[in-house]
């Protein structure tokens, strides 16, 4: 059985021409770590999210909806339309969190048909060039790196508020809750005008660490702290989902702007308290693990009125599905492994009946993605880790394995996985490269968050000073003389190598003291390249200087203690091309 896959060819669309109207404004709101349970519209007893529950009311609902069970392999889907482990963006750190390049974006297509493309909020795909957002097809990008606030690579000290949010290429400070200020830009930059517009508003919230404005927890202060903080958040959220239609009705937009919403795994802090019946949670190959929730409103385009739609269907369907409701250019050959669901919207005909996917994505601990840790769907059936075989229909808490009562189904579900396997397989040893000495950023932080295979993306295990260590893959943009600047704490903490750091205060919550190490000596390989230094007592980095050639290498970096036993790799390297660039030909 062949892996299916979606081809458009430029200029064309496979649905019949329609009517020629405005073209459509698009939003997509993606919220992080929000479960299916999480919206009163879908039964929670307690959380109650009447903005949310209004675009419910008023719009398709795709009801067997699934992502991957977590953030990076969701979002590449997302924006590229092709399976994580195809797209090379299949984790949320450990090397695996870039986008390919090669491949067209949501953004660019969307782009290259005249649209203004602006991103607001979470982008984890990529921090440095040629990965970033402006360099993926976004016009207006604010925006921080890697998995979350306060993660490795974001700007020191980032708690929610008042924070600093890089803005086309400039760190910013932004006034307010973060939430509050990704709507708040998004809203703004709508407003400018300039039609047709595609807003994408991925959110951190209600992602942790649980941090809110202590008000939107009023209403659960008898549950505990984190799930109340929980349930604020996405009360703040559902709050702005309200501005944001207030903005569209002033605007004279609502009619013609399609508006989704998503979210990009299963539950976390809220699941053991309603899960929609679900088994599982985020990062799981069970149902609550994948299934979300996916709401699409577009008055103009006859979609305003609440309809189920009960197909399977998955987030790789989303951009061939915009494609044609936009009439978008994709660029000649695009390949894409969802379907377009413009048929099922209206009521015609949509993916191919009976068909199969596949979910699978690359674990924080492990790296390398393993055969059989997947789930495998198809119509009601879910056939978990290539052995447990369950009917979500009559079983939708997945109490009950039917494998040995089912085995035609289980060898056809088998085979499928065993097919896709083999085509996706062969990329899995390929580690896409953080590139240095790029003109269109020079320097370049290099950010542990890329170890190959090594998980360590997060502020507090910096804080902590966790022993890890990895490898980067690299790409040498240009000949020349470069630094390799190593620290221990970021450029923008004036802080010796071997000193610790005090608890960060925050708006509503505290990030723990930094551990001192006793770092007496640096070490750097570049390739062929051996070199090291010691650290005195007072040093705040340690920055070597060396030539180096065009291409790809590997980098790995060392703190040793005075005993010259290892303590870890450097958090923050920053390199920097000192030679001018090359003079472009004529």
């Amino acid at each position: 059985m062949r892996r299916r896959e979606f081809v458009l060819t430029a200029g064309c669309t496979p649905l019949a021409a329609q009517p020629q109207r405005p073209r459509p404004n698009v939003i997509l709101i993606l919220t992080d770590d929000q479960g299916y349970g999480d919206l009163s519209a879908h039964g929670n007893p307690r959380l109650k999210t009447p903005n949310l529950d209004r675009l419910h009311s008023e719009s398709v609902r795709f009801t067997d909806f699934h992502v991957t069970p977590m953030c990076t392999p969701t979002r590449s889907q997302l924006m590229s339309g092709r399976d994580a482990l195809a797209n090379s963006a299949m984790n949320v750190s450990s090397g695996r969190t870039m986008l390919r390049p090669d491949l067209p974006t949501m953004a660019g297509i969307f782009a290259a048909s005249g649209y203004r493309t602006g991103i607001f909020g979470k982008w984890h795909l990529g921090d440095s060039y040629p990965y970033r957002p402006n360099d993926r097809g976004f016009q207006e990008a604010l925006w921080f790196p890697s998995s979350h606030i306060g993660s490795a690579g974001d700007a020191w000290d980032n708690d929610y508020f008042n924070d600093r949010y890089r803005h086309n290429g400039k760190l910013e400070r932004y006034q307010g809750y973060c939430t509050d200020v990704f709507f708040g830009e998004a809203t703004k930059w709508i407003r400018q005008g300039g039609q047709p517009f595609f807003a994408y508003i991925p959110l951190n919230a209600p992602h942790g660490p649980l941090f809110v404005d202590d008000r939107y927890r009023a209403a659960f202060r008898d549950l505990p702290r984190p799930l109340a903080s929980f349930f604020g958040m996405i009360a703040n959220i559902d709050e702005n989902a309200g501005r944001l239609e207030e903005t569209l009705r002033a605007a004279g937009l609502r009619d013609n702007t399609i508006l989704i919403f998503m979210t990009d795994n299963g539950g976390t802090a809220g699941v053991d308290f309603y899960n929609a019946g679900m088994r599982g949670r985020k990062i799981g190959l069970w149902e609550g693990g994948h299934r979300v929730p996916f709401f699409l409103r577009w008055p103009a385009g006859g979609f305003s009125r609440g309809r189920d739609i009960n197909e399977l269907t998955e987030v790789q369907d989303v951009l061939p599905t915009l494609i044609d409701l936009c009439g978008l250019k994709a660029p000649a050959g695009a390949r894409f492994d969802g379907f377009s669901l413009a048929g099922l919207l209206r009521g015609q005909a949509g993916p191919p009946a009976g068909r199969l996917m596949v979910i699978q994505f690359s674990r924080m601990n492990v790296g390398r993605p393993q055969w059989g840790d997947a789930c495998v769907l198809w119509k009601k059936w879910r056939l978990v880790s290539n052995t447990q075989l369950y009917d979500v229909a009559s079983d939708p808490a997945q109490k009950q394995d039917v494998a040995a009562r089912n085995p035609e189904v289980v060898a056809r579900m088998r085979a499928h996985y065993e097919q896709w396997w083999k085509d996706v397989s062969p990329r899995l040893d390929t580690f896409l490269p953080v590139h240095i000495g790029a003109s269109q950023e020079n320097p370049t932080l290099v950010s542990p968050t890329e170890w190959a295979d090594s998980f360590l993306d997060q502020g507090n295990q910096i804080r902590r000073g966790e022993p890890r260590n990895g490898v980067w893959h690299v790409l040498v943009e240009q000949d020349g003389e470069y630094t390799f600047t190593l620290r221990r704490w970021p450029q923008d903490i004036g802080v010796p190598m071997r000193a610790g750091l005090p608890a960060h205060d925050g708006e509503d919550g505290d990030y723990p003291a930094g551990v001192a190490l006793p770092i007496a000596r640096a070490r750097l390989v570049v390739g062929a390249a051996d070199l090291s230094k010691p650290v005195g007592p007072e040093d705040r980095e340690a920055v070597f200087t060396l030539r180096l050639g065009e291409g790809w290498t590997k980098m790995q970096t060392w703190f040793y203690d005075q005993q010259d036993r290892e303590i870890s790799g450097a958090y923050f390297v920053y390199v920097e091309r000192k030679t001018p660039a090359r003079a472009s030909a004529a």
